[in-house]
C-alpha cells in the first residue's frame, strides 16, 4: 500500500516545516489529491494516523480535498471530466490524438495548521491583577 509511504512522506515534509517555524504541535494538514493520483483516500487517512504518532503532528487532523480529472481537445474546443478509468477520448470530435490532461494527478500540500511555541508555554501573558 503505497498510502503509507506516502503519508510518511507528508508527516516529514509537515515536521520539518513546524520544527523549523517553532511549532510544538500540528493541528491540521490540508492535502490535495487527483481523481487519477492513486490514492484511496480512507487508506491515506488511516496512514496519516499512524505516521503521526510520536512526532509533533500526534493528533492532527488531515483534510483532503479531490481535485476531478479534466482532459481538454486540441482538436476542437472540448474540454470534459475524464472520470475513473479515465476517458481520454474527446466527447466532442471523437479524437484521442491531441488531448491534454487538465487536472486529476495533483497530490500537494495546500495549507498546514500548527501553535507556535514550546510545548507548555502560554500561548500569551497573563494580564496583572490590579492592587
Amino acid at each position: 500500500m503505497h498510502e503509507m509511504s506516502i503519508a510518511m512522506a507528508v508527516v516529514g515534509q509537515v515536521e520539518e516545516a513546524a520544527r523549523a517555524g517553532g511549532a510544538h504541535a500540528v493541528t491540521s494538514v490540508r492535502l490535495q489529491v487527483g481523481e487519477l493520483a492513486g490514492v484511496v483516500p480512507d487508506a491515506l487517512a488511516f496512514c496519516f494516523e499512524l505516521a503521526c504518532a510520536g512526532t509533533v503532528l500526534e493528533g492532527a487532523e488531515l483534510v483532503t480535498e479531490s481535485v476531478t480529472a479534466r482532459a481538454r481537445c486540441g482538436s476542437c474546443p472540448g474540454t470534459w471530466a475524464v472520470g475513473m478509468p479515465p476517458e481520454l477520448c474527446c466527447p466532442g470530435c471523437g479524437r484521442a490524438t491531441d488531448v491534454e490532461l487538465l487536472s486529476g494527478r495533483e497530490l500537494e500540500i495546500l495549507s498546514v495548521r500548527w501553535e507556535d511555541g514550546p510545548a507548555g508555554a502560554p500561548t500569551r501573558e497573563p494580564i496583572p491583577e490590579e492592587a
